[in-house]
């Protein structure tokens, strides 16, 4: 009965977002892509974080009103999922070769050309943001901009590297165990939204922590090792001319790293916002604050809302927030400058 449960409520979903899913097969396995959208705009794909896909990693941004009106107003949707991480995906068989982080981001031309795009805006979180990291500095004309969530770009530390390992191994003995599941948690989300004995967890914590428990071991595991061995790609950055606006938040657990791509960017094609009490899925946990930098960093592609929405009381932004140098003409997009935006908590 609880399979039935569950495939009602994802036929629900299907027909709330109006996506339609796409299997292709690529050189390195099949890979799911949501597509939602007209396809005769321009193109906006995503990639998720680890144990992740769509649902669970941008569905607060795209269900936020104000920003699903950027969003779908400009673009299609291409929401991709690292093999075997979409909903009632079945295990890869374990003979498979597990695919390198160069293997993922090759992926993405092919899924590409099978839906015949061009160059596409590009949105990822953490492990999806170095793989789009590593696809624009491989096939840079095939990249209008980076939209990258608490990004990675240096090989892991001995502290990540360990941190993996250990999880590796709870996958492979016990799977998607309430342990690892903390693991995971504490990589997504800051302490605020995680709970304590006396406050208990948020909502998208509990959400989060029930669709973890649909991933097949087996594809977490390939794609926590394809991230573990992932090489440096500090050295890249620098030509990377592509317009860049990062965001993370400041108790990510890849804050100081997000810090490090930043100074690496070209100053005059990359911005960075901080968020202030908040994990590294700013997507999932504080989506109102990615809305203003996104418009304005969209307006340098002459792309806008569709209407005006008057400033959200959810919203932990307001234009006053924004560093004036965002708001400056020649950073419309043309000369986005590093910027340092703080959110306040809600008291």
């Amino acid at each position: 009965m609880a399979e039935s449960s569950d495939s009602v409520s994802l036929d629900m979903e299907k027909i709330y977002l109006g996506g339609k899913e796409h299997h292709i097969r690529t050189g390195c396995g099949s890979v799911s892509v949501i597509v939602y959208g007209d396809p005769e705009k321009p193109a906006l794909i995503t990639y998720p974080d680890l144990a992740l896909n769509y649902m669970s990693c941008f569905q607060g941004l795209f269900f936020c009103p104000e920003a699903a009106s950027l969003l779908l107003h400009n673009f299609c949707i291409y929401h991709i999922s690292p093999p075997g991480h979409e909903l009632g995906a079945s295990a890869i068989c374990p003979d498979d070769p597990v695919p390198s982080v160069e293997d993922l981001a090759d992926q993405i031309v092919e899924i590409l050309n099978y839906f015949g795009l061009g160059a596409v805006m590009c949105m990822g979180v953490t492990a999806g943001a170095y793989i789009l990291t590593l696809f624009a500095m491989k096939y840079r004309e095939r990249v209008l901009g980076l939209i990258l969530v608490s990004p990675l770009c240096k090989a892991p530390s001995w502290t990540e590297w360990f941190y993996n390992k250990v999880m590796s191994n709870l996958l492979y003995f016990y799977g998607m165990c309430g342990l690892l599941k903390e693991c995971l948690l504490q990589r997504y989300f800051s302490k605020e939204v995680r709970g304590n004995v006396e406050i208990p967890e948020s909502e998208i914590v509990q959400a989060c922590r029930k669709l973890l428990d649909e991933r097949k071991t087996t594809n977490v595991l390939r794609f926590l090792e394809s991230i573990n061995q992932r090489p440096d790609i500090t050295e890249g950055l620098k030509r990377l001319k592509c317009r860049t606006l990062i965001f993370v938040g400041d108790s990510s657990p890849f804050h100081s790293e997000a810090l490090h791509m930043t100074s690496k960017l070209d100053r005059r094609f990359s911005a960075l916002v901080e968020v202030q009490a908040c994990g590294s899925m700013v997507t999932e946990e504080q989506p109102h604050a990615m809305l203003i930098p996104m418009e304005y960093f969209f307006m340098g592609y002459g792309l806008y809302r569709p209407c005006h929405f008057s400033d959200s009381p959810r919203s932990p932004l307001s234009p006053s927030c924004i560093s004036p140098e965002l708001l400056s003409p020649e950073s419309m997009g043309l000369k986005l400058k590093p910027i340092k935006t703080r959110v306040p908590m809600e008291v």
